[in-house]
């Protein structure tokens, strides 16, 4: 696993959404999310993401047949080196989990979800 580094968290402190992508069967599959979710679990030791679940199916299948994610944020707020705005790619390794201490941590802030979306971060690159 890779350590994210601080314009990695600035991004995702400061994202709206995360737009998720995994590959299945019949091809290239996005979903997405509010970045509020993810500011409001934390990091695990900043390797691990947790994004908490109340659909995501098609996500779920996906990953039951090639575990590979890749995730996308992106904020104006941020400074990259040509100005405003500063855009990330995460790639890692993606699992849900329905039970455990993970499950029970997200499940306090989030009453209704059915599983939690992890993601071991493997690498990640700057994009914009």
């Amino acid at each position: 696993m890779a350590k994210i580094n601080n314009i990695v968290k600035e991004v995702l402190d400061k994202t709206e959404m995360l737009v998720i992508g995994t590959c299945g069967a019949d091809g290239v599959h996005l979903s997405a999310t509010w970045g509020e979710y993810v500011k409001n679990i934390g990091l695990i030791d900043d390797e691990i993401i947790l994004i908490p679940s109340g659909g995501l199916s098609k996500t779920e299948e996906n990953l039951k047949l090639k575990n590979n994610i890749e995730v996308l944020i992106g904020s104006k707020q941020v400074q990259n080196a040509h100005g405003a705005g500063q855009g990330i790619s995460i790639f890692g390794k993606g699992e849900f989990v329905y039970s455990g201490e993970i499950f029970d941590r997200v499940k306090a802030k989030y009453s209704w979800i059915r599983a939690v979306l992890m993601i071991k971060i493997e690498s990640f690159s700057t994009q914009l």
